[in-house]
């Protein structure tokens, strides 16, 4: 599985797709949080937190995770390569954790420069150094675990099609509807709001926004992500038959 994830990781930053999926990251969080008049600008807030950037970043990557993730299986079958794939030494889990893992590395490599943030808005306080920091690492926390829950949804799709385009559209989908689909539906549903509403990730995401690390927040997304890798291995094992 090393020898795939190493691959993968190359395939990323031996073309363009690795540096523009950061810079894309990077440059719409930047415009939206400092530039842009809104709901997101740091500066117009009045507060010191990173509450506009853990609000904004589960949108933009509902669609950047798809836009990478996407090729990871559906270019294997359209150039024919899957066959070869399967027939390596790997077990078909390795080989869905490999992609997996590729994708979520991109991911968080992308992440990362967003720690310049948290120094900016600490410096920014008043007195300086006023920021949640508890807040904050649970923020970063969910964000890691909601980006593990769409990336696996990404790879599953990846199976559905060789076309590349209907990959992206079902995964942005899914993703879109296991963030904030269960909450629309809680909005129409009083009397069982809180169920429903308990069963999609941004409930859960916000949970571990609080600071507080709770295990059912854990277990809802480990759960999402291996169903979702399951499902990745079931398709992947009906290629071999």
């Amino acid at each position: 599985m090393k020898a795939l994830l190493l691959r993968e990781i190359k395939s990323f930053f031996g073309s363009p797709i690795g540096y523009l999926v950061i810079a894309i990251f990077l440059i719409i969080n930047g415009l939206f949080l400092w530039v842009f008049e809104g709901d997101y600008n740091i500066p117009n807030s009045g507060f010191a937190d990173m509450t506009p950037f853990f609000s904004l970043a589960p949108w933009i990557l509902i669609f950047l995770i798809p836009a990478v993730s996407m090729r990871s299986f559906s270019d294997e079958r359209k150039q024919g390569t899957l066959e070869l794939l399967l027939t390596k030494p790997l077990s078909v889990w390795q080989i869905a954790g490999g992609k997996f893992l590729g994708t979520l590395f991109l991911i968080i490599i992308a992440i990362i420069p967003s720690f310049i943030y948290v120094q900016v808005i600490s410096n920014l306080g008043i007195p300086e150094g006023n920021i949640d920091m508890g807040s904050t690492i649970g923020s970063y926390f969910g964000l890691l675990f909601l980006i593990a829950a769409y990336s696996s949804i990404g790879i599953f799709t990846s199976t559905l099609s060789d076309n590349q385009i209907v990959a992206f559209i079902l995964a942005v989908f899914l993703c879109f509807f296991f963030y904030f689909g269960f909450e629309g539906f809680a909005t129409i549903t009083p009397s069982i709001s809180s169920i429903i509403s308990s069963l999609g990730m941004q409930n859960h995401f916000k949970s571990m926004s609080r600071g507080v690390i709770d295990t059912r927040d854990l277990i809802y997304f480990i759960s999402l992500t291996l169903a979702f890798l399951s499902f990745t291995v079931y398709q992947l094992k009906s290629f071999k038959l």
